[in-house]
C-alpha cells in the first residue's frame, strides 16, 4: 500500500518556508517573507510618512513666503529681535545630533552595542540641549512681550490693559515724579499722565485701529513702552511699542515664527520619544547586523527634523 506523503505545509512556517532550512527570525513579522522585504517595506513607509511631513511644513513655508512678500518691512524689522547666537548654537547642536544618529545606525549594523547606546544617548542629549536653548529664547520673548496676535500690542496685566483703554487728554501740569506712597495703579496713572502730555497723531494715513488689534495710537504706545522700560530698569525690550520705526503688522512675524518653530519643537519632542524607545531596545540587545531597521528608520525621522531647522534658521534669523 502506497503511503500518502505528508502535507508540506506541516513542515513549513507561516511564510511557506521549511523550518529546517529557514529558521524563523523572531524579529520577522508574519506578513513578510524575509528580513530584506520587511526592511524595504519599512523604509518605503517611512519615506511616505516623511513626504507628508514635507507637505505639512511646505504649507507653512508657503505661508511664510506670502507674508514676507506682502510685508517685507515687517520681517526686516522684527528679525532683529531674534537672538542669532542662540539660533546658531541650536543649529550646531542639531547638526551634531544628526552625526551621532548616523553613527548609531552604523554601529547597529555592525552589532557594536556599546557604541550604539552611546551614540543614541548623545543624540538624546542634543535634542534636550536644543529644547533648553529654545526655552530660554521663548521665555525671553514672552517676557519682553514679543508674542503673536493681538497680545503683541497689549500690556502685560489687567491694570495696564484698563489704563491703555482709558482715553488720554492733554495735561498742563509740570512733569514731576509720582509719589512713592501711592499704590501701583495710581502711580502708574500718574506716570502715564506725565509721559504723554498730548496724544500724537499717527505718522501714516492708516487708521489708528489698524495700527494693532488693540487700536494703539502712537501716543499711548510710546507711553506704555516708556513705563515698561522704567519698571524693568532698562532690561526689557518691551519698549518696542514705542519705537517709531515699528511697522504696522509686526505681530505677523512673531505669529509665523512661533507657529513654525513651535511645531518643529513638537517634532523634536516626538523624536526624543523615538530615541528613548531605541535606547531601551538597544539595552536589551535587540539590534545587530541582521536586524537594525528601527534604528535606521528612527534615524531618517531625526534627519528630516534637523533638515527642517536648517531651513528655519536662515529664514528667520539671518535674512534681514
Amino acid at each position: 500500500m502506497t503511503s500518502i506523503p505528508a502535507n508540506p505545509s506541516d513542515h513549513a512556517d507561516d511564510h511557506g518556508h521549511d523550518d529546517h532550512d529557514h529558521p524563523h527570525d523572531p524579529n520577522l513579522a508574519h506578513h513578510f517573507d524575509s528580513m530584506e522585504q520587511q526592511m524595504d517595506s519599512g523604509k518605503l513607509g517611512m519615506w511616505l510618512f516623511l513626504a507628508t511631513e514635507v507637505l505639512f511644513f511646505g504649507g507653512l513655508f508657503a505661508a511664510y513666503a506670502v507674508l514676507r512678500a506682502r510685508n517685507p518691512e515687517v520681517f526686516s524689522y522684527a528679525s532683529h529681535y531674534l537672538d542669532t547666537m542662540m539660533g546658531g548654537i541650536n543649529t550646531c547642536v542639531l547638526i551634531l545630533s544628526s552625526l551621532t544618529m548616523a553613527l548609531a545606525v552604523r554601529f547597529a549594523q555592525e552589532g557594536r552595542k556599546t557604541l550604539l547606546i552611546i551614540c543614541l544617548w548623545l543624540t538624546m542629549g542634543g535634542a534636550v540641549g536644543f529644547l533648553v536653548i529654545k526655552y530660554f529664547e521663548y521665555s525671553h520673548k514672552i517676557h519682553d512681550h514679543l508674542v503673536w496676535g493681538g497680545t503683541f500690542y497689549e500690556p502685560v496685566d489687567e491694570a495696564q490693559k484698563a489704563l491703555l483703554a482709558t482715553p488720554l487728554v492733554a495735561l498742563d501740569a509740570p512733569l514731576v515724579d509720582g509719589p512713592k506712597e501711592a499704590n501701583a495703579s495710581e502711580a502708574r496713572s500718574i506716570a502715564l499722565a506725565q509721559i504723554v502730555n498730548q496724544p500724537e497723531e499717527p505718522a501714516s494715513s492708516i487708521k489708528t485701529a489698524i495700527l494693532g488689534p488693540a487700536g494703539l495710537s502712537a501716543g499711548p504706545a510710546a507711553a506704555e513702552a516708556a513705563i515698561e522700560n522704567e519698571e524693568s530698569e532698562g532690561h526689557s525690550a518691551a519698549g518696542h511699542l514705542g519705537d517709531p520705526e515699528m511697522p504696522v503688522g509686526t505681530h505677523l512675524f512673531f505669529g509665523i515664527y512661533f507657529c513654525m518653530t513651535g511645531l518643529h519643537g513638537i517634532h523634536v519632542i516626538i523624536g526624543m520619544g523615538v530615541i528613548g524607545w531605541l535606547i531601551w531596545r538597544s539595552h536589551r540587545g535587540e539590534f545587530g547586523p541582521k536586524y537594525f531597521t528601527p534604528v535606521d528608520l528612527g534615524g531618517l525621522y531625526w534627519h528630516i527634523v534637523d533638515l527642517i531647522w536648517i531651513f528655519l534658521f536662515p529664514l528667520f534669523y539671518l535674512i534681514h
